[in-house]
């Protein structure tokens, strides 16, 4: 696990992900032209879990999935 710390709404909040979800949400994040705090703060305002990691993790997860074509579930 590797933990970051981030400003999301104006608040420090630190994140604690595996090295692979980092690069990964970075590749995503630079992809849609904008920086890791902004893409971990539209999940975070836009979740449906309860927990921050695992919503990070879910919106990894469904972005790769729709890339290879395969519907959400």
């Amino acid at each position: 696990m590797q933990k970051r710390s981030l400003t999301l709404a104006g608040h420090r909040t630190s994140l604690a992900l595996e090295p692979r979800f980092w690069d990964a949400l970075e590749e995503i994040a630079a992809a849609r032209g904008l920086s890791l705090s902004a893409l971990v703060a539209e999940i975070d305002e836009t979740r449906t879990e309860t927990n921050l990691s695992s919503a990070v993790r879910l919106t990894v997860l469904d972005h790769y999935r729709q890339a290879a074509g395969q519907p959400r579930p």
